[in-house]
């Protein structure tokens, strides 16, 4: 039985998130960093947000920028322990560590944006 490496699979999910977080990130922190808190712009209400997040499709594209950017946070730690740090020889701790803590992210997110909902 051939043995199957995740490797490519986590490196779909590197890339994919650091494109989603690319393009999307910046407007969000922003809006909600900068223009909102200084009041260039009139911040949005609760009810206003909490009707966005209503909508399924909203939900599922912020659930998406979630999930793949943690996956890309996770894939961009372990390389960096790996290379930076010298410390491959922890790799079972560490994949554990960056991407259980990705899934972990990942289900809090799935859980509050469907408390929200």
């Amino acid at each position: 039985m051939i043995k199957r490496d995740a490797e490519p699979f986590l490196w779909m999910l590197f890339s994919a998130g650091g494109v989603v977080s690319a393009m999307l990130m910046p407007a969000l922190v922003f809006l909600f960093g900068v223009a909102f808190p200084l009041g260039w712009l009139t911040p949005p209400t609760r009810d206003h947000m909490a009707t966005l997040l209503a909508n399924p499709l909203v939900a599922l594209v912020l659930l998406g920028l979630i999930v793949l950017s943690l996956f890309h946070w996770a894939h961009r730690f372990r390389h960096t322990l790996y290379d930076g740090l010298q410390i491959k020889h922890l790799q079972e701790v560490i994949v554990a560590v960056s991407y259980g803590g990705a899934i972990i992210g990942s289900a809090a997110a799935v859980y509050l944006l469907w408390q929200a909902r």
